[in-house]
Protein backbone atom coordinates (compact mmCIF):
# COMPACT_ATOMS: atom_id res chain seq x y z
CA UNK A 1 0.00 0.00 0.00
CA UNK A 2 1.04 3.26 -0.91
CA UNK A 3 2.51 5.13 2.52
CA UNK A 4 3.44 8.47 3.38
CA UNK A 5 6.73 9.26 0.98
CA UNK A 6 4.82 7.24 -2.00
CA UNK A 7 1.52 9.59 -1.44
CA UNK A 8 4.23 12.77 -1.25
CA UNK A 9 5.69 11.77 -4.36
CA UNK A 10 2.75 10.99 -6.18
CA UNK A 11 1.30 14.53 -4.40
CA UNK A 12 3.95 16.13 -6.03
CA UNK A 13 3.81 14.78 -9.44
CA UNK A 14 -0.04 15.83 -9.64
CA UNK A 15 1.59 19.45 -8.16
CA UNK A 16 3.44 20.09 -11.86
CA UNK A 17 0.82 18.39 -13.88
CA UNK A 18 -2.76 19.66 -12.72
CA UNK A 19 -2.39 22.66 -10.42
CA UNK A 20 -4.43 25.02 -11.94
CA UNK A 21 -5.76 23.12 -14.81
CA UNK A 22 -9.00 21.52 -15.25
CA UNK A 23 -10.74 18.88 -14.76
CA UNK A 24 -13.03 18.07 -17.68
CA UNK A 25 -14.86 14.80 -16.80
CA UNK A 26 -13.86 11.20 -14.65
CA UNK A 27 -14.47 8.50 -16.66
CA UNK A 28 -16.02 5.78 -14.27
CA UNK A 29 -14.92 2.34 -15.42
CA UNK A 30 -15.56 0.24 -12.71
CA UNK A 31 -19.01 1.40 -10.66
CA UNK A 32 -17.94 0.03 -7.27
CA UNK A 33 -14.77 2.20 -7.28
CA UNK A 34 -16.76 5.44 -6.52
CA UNK A 35 -18.30 5.21 -2.82
CA UNK A 36 -20.65 8.51 -2.63
CA UNK A 37 -23.57 9.73 -4.30
CA UNK A 38 -24.15 12.98 -3.43
CA UNK A 39 -23.06 15.19 -4.55
CA UNK A 40 -23.37 13.66 -8.47
CA UNK A 41 -19.87 12.74 -10.08
CA UNK A 42 -21.02 15.51 -12.87
CA UNK A 43 -20.94 18.14 -10.52
CA UNK A 44 -16.95 17.84 -11.38
CA UNK A 45 -17.41 18.59 -14.76
CA UNK A 46 -15.16 22.05 -15.83
CA UNK A 47 -13.95 22.94 -12.59
CA UNK A 48 -10.24 24.09 -12.20
CA UNK A 49 -7.82 22.18 -9.75
CA UNK A 50 -7.10 24.44 -6.77
CA UNK A 51 -5.64 22.32 -3.83
CA UNK A 52 -3.89 19.12 -3.97
CA UNK A 53 -3.57 17.16 -0.36
CA UNK A 54 -2.52 14.02 1.22
CA UNK A 55 -4.72 13.17 4.09
CA UNK A 56 -3.38 9.63 5.99
CA UNK A 57 -2.53 7.56 2.67
CA UNK A 58 -5.35 9.34 0.84
CA UNK A 59 -4.95 11.81 -1.87
CA UNK A 60 -7.30 14.74 -1.79
CA UNK A 61 -7.72 16.80 -5.26
CA UNK A 62 -9.70 20.00 -4.21
CA UNK A 63 -11.33 21.78 -7.06
CA UNK A 64 -13.83 25.01 -7.10
CA UNK A 65 -17.14 24.67 -5.42
CA UNK A 66 -15.48 23.46 -2.34
CA UNK A 67 -15.65 20.00 -4.24
CA UNK A 68 -12.58 17.26 -2.96
CA UNK A 69 -11.84 14.08 -5.50
CA UNK A 70 -10.78 12.20 -2.42
CA UNK A 71 -8.26 8.83 -4.07
CA UNK A 72 -7.82 5.75 -1.69
CA UNK A 73 -5.34 3.52 -3.42
CA UNK A 74 -5.31 0.38 -0.56
CA UNK A 75 -2.80 -2.15 -1.55
CA UNK A 76 -2.74 -2.37 -5.14
CA UNK A 77 -4.10 0.55 -6.49
CA UNK A 78 -1.85 2.81 -8.53
CA UNK A 79 -1.99 5.83 -10.74
CA UNK A 80 -0.82 7.01 -14.24
CA UNK A 81 -0.31 9.80 -16.20
CA UNK A 82 -0.80 10.32 -20.17
CA UNK A 83 -0.36 12.91 -21.82
CA UNK A 84 -2.17 11.90 -24.68
CA UNK A 85 -5.41 10.79 -25.11
CA UNK A 86 -5.81 7.49 -25.45
CA UNK A 87 -8.39 4.67 -25.01
CA UNK A 88 -8.06 2.17 -21.87
CA UNK A 89 -9.26 -1.44 -21.99
CA UNK A 90 -8.98 -4.12 -19.10
CA UNK A 91 -10.52 -4.59 -15.68
CA UNK A 92 -7.44 -3.42 -13.86
CA UNK A 93 -8.81 0.45 -14.92
CA UNK A 94 -10.72 1.84 -12.26
CA UNK A 95 -11.38 5.11 -13.55
CA UNK A 96 -9.88 7.86 -15.82
CA UNK A 97 -9.61 11.73 -14.75
CA UNK A 98 -9.27 13.75 -18.11
CA UNK A 99 -7.39 17.19 -17.27
CA UNK A 100 -7.17 19.79 -20.04
CA UNK A 101 -3.42 18.59 -19.69
CA UNK A 102 -3.44 14.56 -19.77
CA UNK A 103 -5.15 12.19 -18.41
CA UNK A 104 -4.89 10.53 -14.97
CA UNK A 105 -5.51 7.05 -15.04
CA UNK A 106 -5.97 4.53 -11.56
CA UNK A 107 -5.68 1.35 -11.91
CA UNK A 108 -6.17 -1.61 -9.15
CA UNK A 109 -4.19 -5.49 -10.16
CA UNK A 110 -5.91 -8.56 -8.75
CA UNK A 111 -9.61 -9.56 -8.44
CA UNK A 112 -10.51 -7.64 -4.93
CA UNK A 113 -11.37 -4.35 -5.63
CA UNK A 114 -10.30 -2.33 -2.24
CA UNK A 115 -9.37 0.93 -3.54
CA UNK A 116 -11.90 4.16 -3.24
CA UNK A 117 -12.83 6.94 -4.86
CA UNK A 118 -15.44 9.39 -2.65
CA UNK A 119 -16.36 13.02 -3.90
CA UNK A 120 -17.17 15.23 -0.87
CA UNK A 121 -18.65 18.80 -0.12
CA UNK A 122 -16.75 21.31 1.95
CA UNK A 123 -13.96 20.80 4.45
CA UNK A 124 -16.28 19.45 6.91
CA UNK A 125 -16.62 16.30 4.75
CA UNK A 126 -13.56 16.18 4.35
CA UNK A 127 -12.64 15.83 7.22
CA UNK A 128 -14.80 13.07 8.05
CA UNK A 129 -12.20 10.96 6.05
CA UNK A 130 -9.14 11.67 7.84
CA UNK A 131 -8.91 8.50 10.34
CA UNK A 132 -7.26 11.51 12.97
CA UNK A 133 -3.76 9.73 13.39
CA UNK A 134 -1.37 12.06 14.23
CA UNK A 135 1.26 13.99 11.99
CA UNK A 136 4.49 12.60 12.29
CA UNK A 137 6.60 14.99 10.65
CA UNK A 138 5.46 17.63 12.13
CA UNK A 139 4.25 16.61 16.12
CA UNK A 140 6.68 17.43 19.13
CA UNK A 141 8.10 14.31 21.37
CA UNK A 142 5.66 14.95 23.93
CA UNK A 143 2.62 14.91 21.03
CA UNK A 144 3.97 11.84 20.06
CA UNK A 145 5.05 9.89 23.13
CA UNK A 146 1.28 10.74 24.72
CA UNK A 147 0.04 9.41 21.52
CA UNK A 148 2.33 6.59 21.30
CA UNK A 149 1.51 4.92 24.98
CA UNK A 150 -2.27 6.10 25.50
CA UNK A 151 -2.84 2.40 24.90
CA UNK A 152 -0.53 -0.88 25.48
CA UNK A 153 0.01 -1.89 21.96
CA UNK A 154 2.87 -3.41 20.38
CA UNK A 155 5.21 -0.92 18.52
CA UNK A 156 3.94 -2.39 14.66
CA UNK A 157 0.38 -2.63 15.84
CA UNK A 158 0.67 1.20 17.06
CA UNK A 159 2.50 2.58 14.16
CA UNK A 160 0.80 1.34 11.52
CA UNK A 161 -2.41 2.25 12.88
CA UNK A 162 -4.14 5.27 11.29
CA UNK A 163 -5.93 6.44 14.06
CA UNK A 164 -2.76 7.11 16.39
CA UNK A 165 -0.07 7.79 13.04
CA UNK A 166 -0.65 9.26 9.91
CA UNK A 167 0.26 7.69 6.46
CA UNK A 168 2.65 5.13 8.07
CA UNK A 169 2.29 1.52 6.94
CA UNK A 170 3.40 -2.12 7.17
CA UNK A 171 6.80 -1.38 4.79
CA UNK A 172 7.85 2.13 6.18
CA UNK A 173 7.09 0.55 9.87
CA UNK A 174 9.68 -2.10 9.58
CA UNK A 175 12.21 0.41 8.40
CA UNK A 176 11.40 2.80 11.05
CA UNK A 177 11.37 -0.15 14.22
CA UNK A 178 14.81 -1.40 12.24
CA UNK A 179 16.35 2.52 12.73
CA UNK A 180 15.20 2.76 16.32
CA UNK A 181 16.66 -0.66 16.67
CA UNK A 182 13.71 -1.74 18.86
CA UNK A 183 11.61 -4.81 18.84
CA UNK A 184 8.42 -4.84 16.61
CA UNK A 185 6.64 -6.64 19.41
CA UNK A 186 7.71 -4.42 22.49
CA UNK A 187 4.78 -2.38 24.21
CA UNK A 188 4.21 1.13 23.54
CA UNK A 189 3.84 1.77 27.54
CA UNK A 190 6.82 -0.41 28.42
CA UNK A 191 9.04 1.93 26.71
CA UNK A 192 11.93 3.73 28.38
CA UNK A 193 11.77 7.19 27.63
CA UNK A 194 15.13 7.34 25.47
CA UNK A 195 13.12 4.61 23.49
CA UNK A 196 10.55 7.02 22.72
CA UNK A 197 12.67 9.63 21.73
CA UNK A 198 15.20 7.43 19.70
CA UNK A 199 11.99 6.52 17.93
CA UNK A 200 10.49 9.53 17.00
CA UNK A 201 14.26 10.50 15.54
CA UNK A 202 13.53 7.25 14.00
CA UNK A 203 10.32 7.91 12.19
CA UNK A 204 11.36 11.47 10.73
CA UNK A 205 15.02 10.58 10.06
CA UNK A 206 13.57 7.07 7.54
CA UNK A 207 10.79 8.94 5.77
CA UNK A 208 12.53 12.06 5.12
CA UNK A 209 15.01 9.61 3.73
CA UNK A 210 12.51 8.16 1.28
CA UNK A 211 10.94 11.17 0.13
CA UNK A 212 14.51 12.16 -0.95
CA UNK A 213 15.46 8.97 -2.34
CA UNK A 214 11.99 8.60 -4.23
CA UNK A 215 11.78 11.72 -5.38
CA UNK A 216 15.36 11.89 -7.21
CA UNK A 217 14.74 8.32 -8.61
CA UNK A 218 11.40 9.75 -10.37
CA UNK A 219 12.65 13.24 -11.32
CA UNK A 220 10.22 14.90 -13.78
CA UNK A 221 9.25 11.96 -14.57
CA UNK A 222 5.40 10.29 -13.19
CA UNK A 223 5.97 7.99 -10.44
CA UNK A 224 4.42 5.10 -12.75
CA UNK A 225 6.11 1.55 -10.63
CA UNK A 226 5.50 2.92 -6.99
CA UNK A 227 5.79 0.08 -4.18
CA UNK A 228 6.16 -0.44 -0.85
CA UNK A 229 9.38 -3.26 -1.51
CA UNK A 230 12.50 -0.87 -2.34
CA UNK A 231 15.74 -2.47 -2.73
CA UNK A 232 17.50 -0.09 -1.15
CA UNK A 233 15.30 -0.76 2.39
CA UNK A 234 17.10 -2.37 5.29
CA UNK A 235 14.81 -5.06 6.57
CA UNK A 236 11.28 -4.51 4.74
CA UNK A 237 10.63 -7.69 1.70
CA UNK A 238 14.65 -9.05 3.05
CA UNK A 239 13.32 -12.24 4.92
CA UNK A 240 16.08 -14.38 4.58
CA UNK A 241 18.97 -11.71 2.86
CA UNK A 242 21.94 -10.29 5.56
CA UNK A 243 21.00 -6.89 7.05
CA UNK A 244 22.39 -4.00 5.50
CA UNK A 245 24.07 -2.75 9.11
CA UNK A 246 25.31 -5.84 10.56
CA UNK A 247 24.51 -8.09 8.41
CA UNK A 248 22.76 -10.89 10.10
CA UNK A 249 20.00 -12.28 8.82
CA UNK A 250 16.30 -10.59 8.84
CA UNK A 251 13.69 -12.69 9.92
CA UNK A 252 9.99 -12.29 9.43
CA UNK A 253 6.65 -12.67 11.65
CA UNK A 254 3.65 -13.66 9.69
CA UNK A 255 -0.16 -13.42 10.45
CA UNK A 256 -2.56 -14.05 8.31
CA UNK A 257 -1.79 -11.69 4.93
CA UNK A 258 0.60 -9.80 7.16
CA UNK A 259 4.31 -9.55 7.57
CA UNK A 260 6.71 -7.90 9.55
CA UNK A 261 10.55 -8.16 8.92
CA UNK A 262 13.39 -7.53 11.41
CA UNK A 263 16.81 -8.28 12.41
CA UNK A 264 17.56 -10.27 15.65
CA UNK A 265 20.55 -8.73 15.88
CA UNK A 266 19.43 -5.25 15.40
CA UNK A 267 16.36 -4.99 16.88
CA UNK A 268 15.85 -8.31 19.47
CA UNK A 269 18.91 -8.58 21.28
CA UNK A 270 19.30 -11.93 19.22
CA UNK A 271 16.26 -13.17 20.37
CA UNK A 272 14.41 -14.91 17.15
CA UNK A 273 10.23 -13.45 17.15
CA UNK A 274 8.02 -16.31 17.25
CA UNK A 275 6.21 -16.89 13.78
CA UNK A 276 2.42 -16.80 14.45
CA UNK A 277 2.01 -19.80 11.55
CA UNK A 278 5.31 -21.97 12.37
CA UNK A 279 5.33 -21.34 16.09
CA UNK A 280 2.15 -23.08 16.65
CA UNK A 281 2.98 -26.11 14.68
CA UNK A 282 6.59 -26.20 16.55
CA UNK A 283 5.63 -25.50 20.19
CA UNK A 284 8.27 -26.48 22.12
CA UNK A 285 10.42 -27.01 19.35
CA UNK A 286 10.47 -23.17 18.13
CA UNK A 287 14.03 -21.88 18.30
CA UNK A 288 14.58 -18.86 20.71
CA UNK A 289 17.81 -17.63 18.64
CA UNK A 290 18.71 -17.16 15.54
CA UNK A 291 21.89 -19.65 16.56
CA UNK A 292 19.41 -22.14 17.50
CA UNK A 293 17.15 -21.66 14.01
CA UNK A 294 20.60 -22.35 11.87
CA UNK A 295 21.11 -25.76 14.31
CA UNK A 296 17.54 -26.49 13.50
CA UNK A 297 18.13 -26.27 9.49
CA UNK A 298 21.53 -28.40 9.59
CA UNK A 299 19.17 -31.00 11.05
CA UNK A 300 16.61 -30.84 8.12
Amino acid sequence: MPELPDITVYLQALEQRISDKRLQEVQLLNPFFLRTAVPPLESVRDCRVLALRRIGKRIAIGLEADLWLVLHLMIAGRLHWREDIQKVKGKQYLAVFHFSSGQLLITEAGTKKRASLHLVKGEESLSGLDPGGLEVMECSLNDFSAALTKRNHTLKRALSDPHLFSGIGNAYSDEILHRAQLSPVALTQKLSAQQVARLHGAIRQTLVHWIQVLTKETGDKFPEKVTTFQPGMAVHGKFGKPCSVCGGIVQRIRYAANETNYCPRCQTDGKLLADRSLSLLLKKDWPKTVEELEEMKKGF
